[in-house]
């Protein structure tokens, strides 16, 4: 706070020294505080008596300044003064089993890409952390797979070796495959429009019955290699995002809705209880429309598949040149789950499972949000928003090892993963990783920006956040979200969990947001270099390994409550653990 000190002194009628436009007055003081301002009027009786009068001018207004400080100041503190957020938690009071729902699907970019190193290497730490059970990803039946082919007789040619070094490599690690079936390969295709740098084949098969021998063949083969009762756990879903045409489909909705029955009778005629869905539409779409077709066709469907992500404008913008903007929408993506499960609640099958096969807070790979730590808090939101109404939540993607518009020079460039392509944590990996450390049981909670869990041997865990939309109106996020920026006080949080069991515990505090596990930030620090070196990647790794920020011992006693009170800012995400001893 500033305050200004003006001085009006008259005399024997005479303006002697004015630095306002003052009005008369006959004696004394007279005083106005306006906008951190004081103005002093000082009537003087003559010319020969200013100095001393202005010496006493300056006693007085230091005494002024003190006090018209201390006013302003206690005013302000009283106006911005932000309410203690409270968490009240009864450990004996359950809800019921923890939704995991979080956990069951991750996204990656392409088949061909999990035949290097070192995107196995990332998925295996990704699991280890997160325990993603399935993934998904494009280009399974692209021709870099080399799944298909037809001799000079135009007879059908199937390899599947390059899918089972994927697919054997996934289950070892305990990793399902969530079997999206695309794109075209070329020598089925009918036209030639391809989609991304790899170019995938996106037009409708030049014969139906070739697809559909194609699909039949590929399911027989994982039944035989995997086994039925293995392949019965597995989801296919046919296509992805056909409502975008032009870009992942150059065909029509009722050309998709025969793609569909042509594959569902493909799956089924090898098992009747392998599951098969779709429509794996952009933005929500053709859901009902989905269900609609298939009942009226008896057409198989297991489940319904869709997408969103929580930007205002467009779709399918590979290289971030339309300038994204994060939505301001509060429901913003979670609103799409609510709807859809309405949509199927309403239908002529209303118990089919929901699951959102892509997600993210924004479509392209070349967004800055990605990489800022607001992404933590942002996962968090939307998944608690979302609760129940979905089966699972697949988010786009689990590594920047992902190259639609080609292979990526920079080490921070907006791409989708959790990890970026050197395999550095970025702050969005810590909000699964966090949630992954929740307990088996959820207890009864009113905080709506929380989780409280534990576990069978007496844990008691406890996820909270703040997400604040902090970029400014007509900014997009590639000219926001690429700066240092610091976040505001929240206040505080005070935690209490009553009825907890008396004990020793270890209690752990872990924290991601500004600068805590937050890559990115550091990354600017270092000047964002285009290429990192071995020991900058690793500082960054060190720096930013998720590990606790607090740690301490303390003793719980009978008839009593824990309670810790935390500071918290602007899309701030803890964690506070009680470890029993």
């Amino acid at each position: 706070m500033s305050l200004k000190i003006s001085l009006c002194a008259e005399g024997d009628g005479e303006v002697i020294y004015n630095n306002f436009n003052c009005k008369p007055i006959k004696q004394g003081v007279l005083i106005r505080n306006k906008k951190n301002t004081v103005t002093i009027y000082y009537h003087i009786i003559s010319q020969n008596k200013l100095v001393m009068k202005l010496n006493r001018f300056l006693s007085v207004a230091i005494i002024l300044l003190a006090a018209t400080s201390v006013f302003a100041l206690n005013k302000k503190n009283k106006k911005t003064e932000i309410p203690q957020r409270v968490i009240n938690v009864d450990y004996s009071a359950e809800k019921g089993a923890m939704n995991t729902m979080f956990k069951q699907c991750v996204g990656a970019g392409r088949a061909n890409e999990g035949l290097r190193a070192d995107w196995q290497q990332q998925l295996a730490f990704v699991k280890k952390e997160c325990d993603f059970k399935y993934i998904r990803m494009h280009g399974l039946l692209t021709d870099d797979m080399a799944v298909y082919s037809e001799d000079g007789k135009g007879n059908p040619q199937y390899n599947y070796m390059y899918i089972d070094a994927l697919y054997d490599y996934l289950l070892s690690i305990g990793v399902k495959p969530f079997v999206e079936l695309g794109f075209m390969p070329n020598a089925l295709a009918s036209g030639h429009q391809t989609i991304f740098w790899w170019k995938g084949n996106v037009t409708p098969p030049k014969d139906y019955k070739k697809w559909e021998d194609f699909i039949r063949n590929l399911t027989q083969h994982f039944t035989e290699r995997y086994g039925v009762n293995e392949v019965k756990t597995w989801y296919f879903e046919v296509w992805n995002e056909p409502n975008l045409s032009p870009g992942f489909w150059t065909g029509t909705q009722a050309d998709y809705f025969k793609l569909y029955q042509y594959s569902a009778k493909a799956i089924k005629s090898v098992n009747s209880d392998y599951k098969v869905g779709g429509p794996g539409t952009a933005g929500a779409a053709w859901e009902s429309e989905m269900i609609d077709f298939c009942d009226k066709n008896n057409v198989p469907i297991d489940f319904i598949s869709t997408h969103s992500y929580g930007v205002q404008q467009g779709f399918l913008d590979e290289y971030g040149n339309s300038g994204t903007v994060l939505s301001k929408d509060s429901m913003a993506v979670s609103g799409d789950v609510l709807q859809s499960r309405k949509e199927i609640a309403a239908s002529s099958k209303p118990n089919l499972e929901l699951h959102y096969t892509e997600w993210s807070s924004s479509y392209t790979p070349a967004d800055p949000v990605h990489d800022s730590y607001h992404e933590a808090a942002y996962i968090l939101d939307k998944i608690k928003q979302s609760g129940s109404a979905v089966n699972s939540m697949s988010y786009w993607v689990f590594t920047d090892i992902f190259e639609e518009p080609g292979p990526r020079f920079t080490p921070f460039h907006g791409g989708f993963g959790l990890l970026t392509i050197q395999g550095i944590p970025k702050s969005a990996f810590y909000a699964y990783q966090f949630m992954n450390k929740l307990g088996k049981t959820e207890l009864k909670n009113t905080d709506t920006r929380s989780w409280a869990t534990k576990t069978e041997n007496g844990g008691i865990q406890l996820l909270l956040w703040n997400f604040t939309n902090t970029l400014p109106d007509s900014v997009n996020n590639q000219t926001y979200y690429v700066k240092d920026l610091p976040s505001k006080s929240k206040g505080k949080v005070k935690v209490s969990i009553s009825h907890v069991p008396a004990g020793m515990y270890t209690l752990e505090i872990y924290k991601v947001g500004y600068r805590v596990n937050d890559a990115y930030t550091q990354y600017v620090d270092m000047g964002k270099p285009k290429q990192l070196n071995k020991q900058q990647v690793e500082e960054l790794k060190k720096d930013n390994n998720g590990s606790p920020i607090a740690t301490e011992t303390i003793e719980v006693k009978g008839n009593t409550t824990f309670s810790k009170e935390l500071d918290i800012r602007e899309n701030d995400v803890f964690l506070v653990s009680l470890i029993k001893k």
